[in-house]
């Protein structure tokens, strides 16, 4: 693969499984569609409603791309270590120190992400007895990304932790001449 389409910067590498790549990849893409789905059904809202002619079903779209999109990006994020971590904290450390403190950072995340596949899967089980409205849609689509992105948040801590442990969790140091 082109150096220049990777999304992994190549100091995180050792953090990551080239296997996972896709995936992020994926959640990325999807972060893109959620942002203009928002964007342009949040447009479409303020546009009939300017003309006087307001729609019903956009707010139901714009909330349910925004809703998605917080849960996907979340996913991603963790992924790309841009969220959920105390990095100002463990950059600062060395040793074994920074060891204890970046695998219990991430495994705080990783309890998250599992809270979040339980209690999120029994939330969208109760969500079929609510409904959306115009659309009349049960609630349980708008919980169906809060398990499956603290799979994700558990799964990227994982590999983040088991990757850590092997390499260290300090970047590598650059290859780059001063």
């Amino acid at each position: 693969m082109d150096e220049r389409a990777d999304l992994v910067l190549a100091a995180d590498r050792h953090l990551k499984w080239r296997a996972l790549d896709p995936l992020e990849r994926a959640l990325m893409q999807l972060c893109g569609v959620c942002l203009v789905g928002f964007t342009s059904t949040t447009l479409l809202d303020v546009v009939t409603r300017v003309a006087g002619h307001p729609l019903l079903w956009p707010q139901e779209v714009t909330s349910t791309f925004f809703i998605y999109g917080v849960f996907i990006g979340a996913s991603a994020a963790t992924r790309r270590n841009d969220h959920l971590q105390l990095l100002a904290l463990t950059e600062a450390m060395s040793g074994t120190t920074r060891r204890v403190f970046e695998v219990m950072n991430r495994a705080v995340v990783m309890g998250v992400g599992l809270f979040l596949v339980v209690y999120g899967w029994q939330n969208f089980l109760t969500g079929f007895g609510s409904f959306r409205m115009p659309s009349m849609l049960p609630i349980a689509y708008l919980y169906a990304p809060i398990p499956l992105c603290g799979a994700l948040v558990a799964l990227f801590s994982l590999e983040q932790i088991v990757n850590g442990l092997r390499h260290g969790f300090a970047p590598p140091p650059s290859n780059c001449a001063s």
